[in-house]
């Protein structure tokens, strides 16, 4: 892959991270403001509820952009785009849609067929 094509990439990546981080400010910011009493236990629960499921999705993005950090570092030493189980190069065309894969597309729909016969290990 070019070093244009490399640095569309890699600016892709660093502005999704940037997003999923103001993301989490927002989200820890509006968690220490709150200091809501709540003489219904209904809508404690109610307000718990959202915050744990916040928090799910946090964690998720977390993991998200520590996949960024490494498909960064796999630019940095000139293996992004390779397919880490068969070694092919992973589409252009798939790695704009996600830019942090690492399997092309013939082994992410083998691997997402095998879960579906076996269940998620």
């Amino acid at each position: 892959m070019d070093k244009d094509k490399l640095g569309f990439f890699r600016d892709l990546l660093l502005k999704k991270t940037d997003e999923l981080r103001k993301e989490a400010e927002k989200t820890v910011g509006g968690m220490t403001l709150q200091k809501e009493s709540f003489p219904d236990p209904t809508d404690r629960a109610s307000v718990e509820t959202n915050r744990n499921f916040q928090l799910r999705i946090r964690d998720r993005e977390r993991k998200l952009i520590n996949k960024i950090q490494r498909t960064l570092n796999k630019i940095d030493k000139g293996t992004f785009g390779v397919c880490e189980d068969c070694g092919a190069e992973i589409s252009e065309d798939r790695l704009k849609v996600r830019p942090f894969t690492s399997q092309c597309i013939q082994c992410k729909t083998e691997m997402e067929e095998k879960e579906n016969r076996v269940g998620p290990s």
